[in-house]
C-alpha cells in the first residue's frame, strides 16, 4: 500500500527542492570530498522535520533500531552498503556479532535484530546475536509474530577478546546505545573492530556538541548552494547543572527558551512566516524519545506539574538528566491520512538505504512523534529506487523529494563523523 500524502509534496519548500536537484552534480561532489577526509559512522538514521519552509534534522541515532521497517525493494541498497561498510573496515571478515539492547522482550525491536541479520548474512557475514544482558544465561530462541526465529547467546568474554562460545568473530556491531554506560566487557579488546565504537553511546555523546557540528556542516553546505543555513539548521542553546525534580537549573531552562524563542520570532518575521514559534527541551544525551517537552512560551515553565517533572527527570536506563538541550521546534507538514507524519532517513556507511515515516495520530505538528501509539509506514514512493527526477516540477515528484531528505540525512551524518573524529579517546593530538 502507498500511503497518500496530503501536504508533503507542497509549499515553499519546494524552492529548496529546485535549488537541491539544480545542483545535485555540486552536492555530491561535495560529498565525495568529504569522506575523502573524513569516516562516516557505521550506519544511522536521522529523524527530519519538513515544515514546509523548513527542513531539518531533529535528532541523529548512531545506533539504529527500526531496520524492520524498512520494505523489502530497499534490502539490495542496504546489503550493497553492508558489503562496502564492512570490506572498508575488515575486508577478511567472516563472522559477526551483533550486541543488542538488553530489553529482550520488545517484538518490534527484535523483527529489527532479525532485519539486520538478514542484511549482513547477504553482505556474506556469518551472523549472530550475542547479548550483554544479565538475564540471558543461556542460548535463548525466540519466536516473532511474523513467523521469524531468531536466538540470543550470552556472549563470552576472554582476556582479550569477546564472543559467543563456539563463534569468534573479527568484527562486532553495537545494536546497543549504551545508555548506562560502556559496560567493561566491551573494553580494552584486541584485534577486533567494535562498529560503532564506545565513544558513539550516549554516555559519552552529547546532542549539543552534534548540532554544533552540524550548524558548521550546514554553514559550509548554505554557503556552497547560496542559501541561508537556517533553512536546514534547527537553532539550539544548552542548559548544563539541571535537576527538573528540585527545580534546579529552570533559570537558565526559563531564560535560554526565551530567548532561542525570540530569535526564531525574528526569523519567522523575515521570511512572513506566521506561524507560532516553539521549542523543543530534551535531555543532551538519550533517546527513545524520553525527557522531551516541547515549549511555546517560556512561563510554562514556571508550572511543570509533578508528571512532566518526573518525564524530564529520567531517560533510559533509568540514567538522570542533567543537562538539556533546547532546541528550535521545525512543524511538520507532513501528513499521512491526517495523521502527522516526520520522515526518518536510514544509512550504511555513506550512503542512504532507505527510510519510513513516522506517523502518530494523537500527536500535533509541534510535538514529538517518537512515543508510544507511533506507527510506521514505508517511504511513499511506489518504486524507492527510482532516482532523482531532473527537470520535474518541484513539488511533483516523490523520488526528488527522497532525494533532499536524503542531502539532510547526510549532512547530518557527516555532522555524526565529525563530533566522533573530536572525541575520540585514541585520536591523536597535535597540541
Amino acid at each position: 500500500m502507498v500511503p497518500h500524502l496530503v501536504t508533503a509534496l507542497t509549499g515553499p519548500i519546494n524552492e529548496l527542492e529546485q535549488r537541491i536537484l539544480e545542483s545535485m552534480p555540486a552536492i555530491e561532489r561535495w560529498f565525495r570530498l568529504e569522506w575523502m577526509e573524513h569516516t562516516p559512522p557505521f550506519y544511522c538514521s536521522v529523524d527530519i522535520r519538513n515544515a514546509g519552509f523548513k527542513l531539518a534534522p531533529v535528532d541523529t541515532n548512531l545506533f539504529p533500531g527500526g531496520w524492520n521497517n524498512l520494505t523489502p525493494e530497499m534490502l539490495p541498497l542496504a546489503v550493497q552498503a553492508a558489503m562496502a561498510a564492512i570490506e572498508k573496515i575488515c575486508p577478511e571478515a567472516k563472522n559477526l556479532l551483533v550486541i543488542p539492547e538488553n530489553h529482550t522482550r520488545n517484538t518490534f525491536y527484535l523483527s529489527n535484530l532479525a532485519q539486520l541479520q538478514r542484511i549482513f548474512h547477504m553482505a556474506g557475514l556469518n551472523v549472530r546475536l550475542g547479548s550483554i544482558s544479565p538475564e540471558i544465561t543461556e542460548s535463548t530462541r525466540i519466536e516473532l509474530p511474523g513467523g521469524e526465529v531468531i536466538t540470543l547467546d550470552p556472549v563470552v568474554r576472554t582476556k582479550h577478546r569477546l564472543g559467543l562460545k563456539d563463534f569468534d568473530p573479527c568484527t562486532i556491531l553495537l545494536n546497543n546505545d549504551l545508555s548506562a554506560g560502556a559496560p567493561g566487557i566491551l573494553e580494552d579488546l584486541h584485534e577486533q573492530y567494535l562498529l560503532p565504537p564506545l565513544h558513539a553511546g550516549w554516555s559519552v555523546r552529547r546532542k549539543t556538541n552534534h548540532f554544533q557540528n552540524y550548524e558548521e556542516v550546514a554553514k559550509r553546505f548554505g554557503k556552497m548552494l547560496g542559501i541561508d543555513p537556517w533553512l536546514i539548521n534547527p537553532m539550539f542553546s544548552h542548559c548544563g547543572e539541571v535537576d527538573f525534580a528540585s527545580g534546579e537549573g529552570g533559570e537558565c531552562v526559563m531564560d535560554k527558551t526565551d530567548a532561542l524563542l525570540s530569535k526564531i520570532r525574528k526569523k519567522y518575521k523575515d521570511y512572513g512566516i506566521h506561524e507560532k514559534p516553539f521549542v523543543v527541551v530534551k535531555a543532551n544525551n538519550g533517546t527513545y524519545g524520553m525527557g522531551i517537552m516541547t515549549v511555546r512560551d517560556a512561563k510554562e515553565l514556571e508550572q511543570l506539574n509533578r508528571k512532566t517533572r518526573n518525564k524530564m527527570s529520567v531517560v533510559k536506563d533509568g540514567q538522570q538528566v542533567h543537562e538539556v538541550i533546547i532546541q528550535e521546534g521545525v512543524l511538520t507538514e507532513e501528513r499521512i491520512h491526517a495523521a502527522v507524519a516526520e520522515p526518518v532517513v536510514y544509512m550504511m556507511d555513506r550512503y542512504v538505504v532507505g527510510g519510513f515515516y513516522r506517523i502518530h495520530a494523537e500527536r500535533g505538528v509541534d510535538e514529538n512523534l517518537n512515543a508510544p501509539g507511533a506507527s510506521f509506514v514505508p517511504l511513499a514512493f511506489e518504486n524507492t529506487s527510482r532516482l532523482p527526477q531532473p527537470g520535474e516540477k518541484p513539488g511533483a515528484s516523490a523520488p526528488n523529494r527522497f532525494y533532499m531528505y536524503g542531502v539532510i540525512g547526510r549532512l547530518a551524518l557527516l555532522a555524526a563523523s565529525y563530533e566522533l573524529e573530536a572525541t575520540d579517546p585514541d585520536a591523536e593530538s597535535y597540541d
